[in-house]
């Protein structure tokens, strides 16, 4: 008998590969067998596949079929191969041609009644089979509104199995839910609906943040050179007012980066919330998250944690001293490299995660030991382990760390003044990126936290080095504080509209990162 053919897409992370099908029907005994290491959720697509099947009128084969996942040394997991397992033994049976899905991809997952469902991930496999030069993607109708978003891809959304076998030239009875029987040579439509238009995701303006005006320009210093930040000061301060506010004075993400945190959203499954959009985005995990909530894991092949969600935006920890240990050193490699290497039983999965960090802390667990601390009820002992989980590496990878203090006093009615606006922040944030990038555009290096710390030396006048090598010298700086420091001092030099630092910009630099230390 033929062999039915039909492609689908795995996912490892974000990196996606080509999975053949071929379906094969021999003599023996009825059984039913998927091969080429699928995962528990995978291989119970036997029962959903032959009873969705049978909802289209199809006779199952009373003998042995068996499907082949190709290629059978990658893993392969999840209900998404459904329509394609399906399809592959519809081809293999004589119900469509044999080789009519040979180019074509097919995806989704299937219910008992062939009603097909909407999966997870069809950005980053659009995107794969688009570059692979396939010429057709067929998908659950329930995700066309996000596979439009993706161009020179021609797709077509099926509701049901027995779409598919009519899409390629079979016969099939089924009916949908609430809708009349179909079959017998009516087609049902697999026209897109027309798509609401996606919105982005509202974010404060700082004009709406009571004073803190020097909290305020850290944070302008730090989306205009990419720094990560830690803020320290009493409960009630607006420390996370602010934070919520920074991807509202980050630059817009760039066409390349929307599509990077789309195919994280849509991975994850939240993409019908945010769509394509240029602002950042903002996580912010609760301080008794797990290290696998904020990294990523699971069994098998581990998923994506808060810093990928995170990624090309923002990673605001409230309460920072009160996330675990273990939790916070998970952090220090993806600060350093940009992404995250996860290995499990299955695999290693990497997971892009250059997202910029922002902390908020209190000064001790009661947090009253501002001004005179006359209220404050800790012990010495307390306030050194309360802060000691900010372990010296963390706290030497955070560039700005700025004090919130408490407002003194507000002012109402036709005296009351709003401070600077998100939008003229912006607005000096993408001066500066730019100013960056143009410096930075032989080295592909887009903000100076990206600078390596020679190039940075080499470009500097030694006068402004004097107060960097005086903080050595006092070890009031490691070389790496140093190094942070200068790109603080350049990305000051960028907003004051200068080509190098001074003198100025570098103790201001000094100033920005060792207020805490």
């Amino acid at each position: 008998m033929a062999i039915g053919n039909a492609l689908s897409i795995g996912l490892i992370g974000l990196k996606a590969f080509i999975i053949t099908m071929q379906a094969f029907i021999s003599p023996g005994l009825p059984y039913f067998s998927i091969i080429g290491l699928p995962d528990a959720s995978l291989s119970e697509a036997r029962e959903r596949v032959k009873s969705a099947c049978q909802a289209t009128g199809f006779h199952w084969p009373e003998t042995r079929v068996t499907v082949n996942l190709s290629p059978a040394s990658m893993p392969k997991r999840g209900s998404s191969h459904d329509l394609a397992i399906a399809a592959a033994v519809l081809g293999a049976s004589g119900a469509i041609p044999h080789d009519c899905l040979i180019d074509s991809v097919v995806m989704g997952e299937v219910n008992l009644d062939g009603t097909v469902l909407p999966i997870n991930g069809v950005l980053p496999i659009l995107l794969h089979a688009r570059e692979r030069g396939v010429g057709q993607v067929i998908l659950p109708a329930g995700n066309l509104e996000e596979a439009h978003l993706i161009d020179g891809v021609d797709v077509v959304g099926v509701r049901h199995v027995g779409e598919l076998i009519e899409l390629m030239g079979g016969s099939a009875r089924y009916r949908l839910p609430d809708e009349p029987a179909l079959g017998g040579g009516a087609s049902a439509s697999t026209a897109p609906r027309d798509h609401e238009t996606f919105t982005s995701p509202k974010t404060g303006d700082m004009a709406d943040v009571v004073g803190q005006e020097q909290a305020k320009w850290a944070l302008e210093v730090a989306a205009a050179g990419g720094h990560h930040m830690i803020m320290v000061g009493p409960p009630g301060s607006g420390k996370t007012m602010l934070a919520s506010r920074m991807p509202g004075i980050m630059c817009p993400l760039t066409d390349a980066e929307q599509l990077e945190v789309a195919s994280i959203r849509s991975l994850c499954g939240t993409l019908n919330a945010y769509g394509i959009s240029d602002v950042p985005p903002f996580e912010a995990p609760h301080h008794t998250s797990s290290t696998a909530a904020l990294v990523g894991g699971g069994t098998g092949l581990a998923e994506p944690g808060a810093i990928t969600r995170a990624h090309r935006g923002v990673l605001f920890m409230d309460e920072a001293p009160e996330f675990s240990a273990r939790a916070l050193q998970t952090l220090r490699e993806p600060l350093e490299s940009g992404y995250v290497a996860l290995s499990r039983s299955k695999g290693t999965t990497y997971y892009p995660a250059a997202f910029q960090l922002v902390m908020a802390a209190n000064g001790c667990p009661c947090g009253m030991s501002y001004g005179t601390g006359e209220r404050c009820v800790c012990t010495h002992k307390e306030r050194q382990r309360y802060f000691g989980r900010l372990s010296g590496p963390i706290l030497d990878r955070i560039d700005i760390q700025v004090e919130v203090p408490p407002v003194p006093r507000i002012i109402g009615g036709e005296r009351y003044g709003r401070g600077p606006n998100s939008a003229g922040i912006r607005r000096r944030v993408i001066q500066a990126r730019h100013a960056a990038a143009e410096r930075y555009r032989m080295h592909g290096w887009t903000c100076n936290a990206q600078a390596s710390g020679t190039w940075m030396r080499e470009h500097i006048a030694q006068s402004a080095l004097e107060p960097v090598n005086r903080a050595l010298e006092t070890q009031r700086l490691s070389l790496r504080g140093a190094d942070r420091a200068l790109r603080l001092a350049w990305t000051l030099a960028d907003l004051a509209g200068r080509t190098s630092p001074g003198r100025e910009e570098t103790l201001q630099g000094i100033a920005l990162r060792t207020r805490l230390i």
